[in-house]
């Protein structure tokens, strides 16, 4: 079990539309990903079962999509994967040892887009 390391993403416009399908289609492709996870495909995610590494589904909270190329975090993205860890669509499965790193690492992005985690809020 791990948490990725984090990247210092470029961030997208607050504005701009998070579908994460269709992000996780684009992020296996700019990875080179399409038949197995690689090192670039973990960086767009908070989280991931290292020891299941060759497997897509051992990826969790992605954050991130492709813009004009480059792998950019994109705040709706961090936003959903906040909520996620406040339990919103049924939370997430993680190790209680990782969870306050997952909640560190989005924090982070939090903080570039000028707010607050919801877990730091009054």
């Amino acid at each position: 079990m791990a948490v990725t390391s984090f990247q210092d993403l470029p961030v997208a416009d607050r504005d701009r539309e998070w579908d994460g399908a269709a992000a996780e289609k684009r992020v296996r492709q700019w990875a080179g990903a399409e038949d197995e996870p690689n090192e670039k495909y973990r960086d767009a995610h908070v989280w991931y079962d290292a020891e299941n590494k060759d497997n897509f589904t051992a990826y969790k909270l992605l954050i991130a999509d492709v813009v004009d190329g480059k792998l950019t975090a994109i705040p709706r993205g961090v936003m959903a994967a906040g909520n996620v860890m406040q339990g919103s669509r049924g939370g997430v499965d993680l190790p209680e040892r990782d969870i306050d790193r997952v909640k560190s690492h989005l924090a982070k992005y939090y903080a570039k887009l000028d707010d607050t985690a919801p877990w730091d809020r009054d």
